[in-house]
C-alpha cells in the first residue's frame, strides 16, 4: 500500500467482507463518526493510533517492513483477537481491577 486511498480501500473491502457497519466499527474502535468517515474516505490524514485501532478491529496487524520484503508476505491472514485496547476498554479494566482490590 502506498497511500491513504489504498488503506481506505482495504478497510472498506474488509468491512464488506465481514459485514461490519461503520457504526459497529466506530464503537469497537472507540472513535468518532467524523474520524472514521475521514479514515474510510482515504482523503483525511489521521493518527497512527487511529489507524492501528481500526485495522485491529478488522483483524489486521500493521507491520513495517523493508520495501524489498513486501512481496514475500502472505496475502491471506488468519484473524486474531484485537490487540489495541480502546479508551473504553482500558477504563472498564481499571474499574474491574479496583473492584477486585476492594
Amino acid at each position: 500500500m502506498r497511500n491513504l486511498g489504498d488503506i481506505a480501500t482495504l478497510m472498506r473491502d474488509a468491512m464488506k467482507k465481514q459485514k461490519v457497519t461503520q457504526q459497529d466499527l466506530r464503537e469497537r474502535a472507540g472513535i468518532a463518526r467524523r474520524t472514521l468517515t475521514g479514515v474510510l474516505s482515504g482523503e483525511s490524514d489521521y493518527k497512527v493510533t487511529t489507524l492501528m485501532a481500526v485495522l485491529d478491529r478488522l483483524g489486521y496487524e500493521m507491520a513495517i517492513v523493508p520495501k524489498a520484503a513486501v512481496h514475500a508476505l502472505p496475502t491471506e491472514w488468519e484473524p486474531t483477537e484485537p490487540a489495541v485496547k480502546t479508551k473504553v476498554q482500558i477504563a472498564i479494566e481499571r474499574l474491574a481491577s479496583q473492584k477486585n482490590t476492594s
